[in-house]
């Protein structure tokens, strides 16, 4: 366990700080892959659906049909873009896997205790994810240590706060928040997130797990840790 750092928001990022990259790049990827064209073929009236095909028309410049369409999103999952419409699509697959219990979240050993504790201490919890909130809110409902949602006061994504590595992101949360940025503090795996956040005047920590991606990654002025 880390040293205590008082503040009245902890937001966290999942990939790599929370959870194991590998379970996102491979085994969620790998489950949504196959589904989105079946997805977005079998869901035609749904507003979530609509919005997210139509943005990839937009980003992509791509008419054609879904066949089109899903090759677009497999190059972006392969290039591991954080691309709203693709984050939308799969946030839905991902919401009915976890439901069906084909899915299941795993955390780091010290993730829940360090949730529980903060919660208990009185912090207040966000998440800020390239994931969609829809696919947050399944993640932290279906995992291997029952429910967390009722630790979470909010949950941020690309589409309801903006790109993660602008400081314009971490105003717009803090003004969410109803918190001074000065009492916010973020945990992230991704030294470019931690500069937008501490641009915004928050508070950092650099997460740098053994074994994961960034664990050699030059955090620079941030506060560097291996656990929560």
């Amino acid at each position: 366990m880390t040293d205590r750092i008082a503040t009245g928001w902890v937001v966290l990022d999942i990939e790599g700080t929370l959870s194991a990259t590998d379970q996102v790049l491979v085994t969620l990827y790998d489950y949504a892959r196959p589904r989105l064209g079946p997805w977005i073929d079998e869901h035609p009236d749904d507003p979530a659906v609509v919005e997210a095909v139509a943005q990839v028309r937009e980003l992509s410049g791509v008419e054609g049909g879904t066949d089109e369409l899903v090759a677009v999103l497999h190059g972006w999952m392969d290039a591991d873009r954080k691309a709203t419409p693709l984050k939308a699509l799969q946030g839905l697959i991902w919401q009915e896997g976890y439901a069906r219990g084909d899915l299941v979240a795993e955390f780091f050993p010290d993730v829940v205790p360090a949730l529980r504790r903060w919660h208990d201490e009185g912090v207040k919890l966000a998440v800020f994810s390239s994931g969609s909130v829809a696919g947050q809110v399944a993640f932290f409902r279906h995992t291997t240590d029952g429910d967390l949602t009722p630790l979470f006061e909010h949950h941020f994504d690309t589409s309801n706060a903006g790109p993660k590595r602008e400081a314009s992101s971490y105003l717009k949360i803090a003004s969410v928040l109803d918190a001074d940025p000065g009492d916010i503090t973020f945990w992230s795996d991704v030294p470019a997130e931690l500069h937008a956040a501490a641009e915004a005047g928050w508070r950092t920590v650099g997460v740098a797990r053994p074994g994961e991606p960034q664990e050699h990654a030059d955090f620079g002025p941030h506060r560097r840790v291996d656990s929560l």
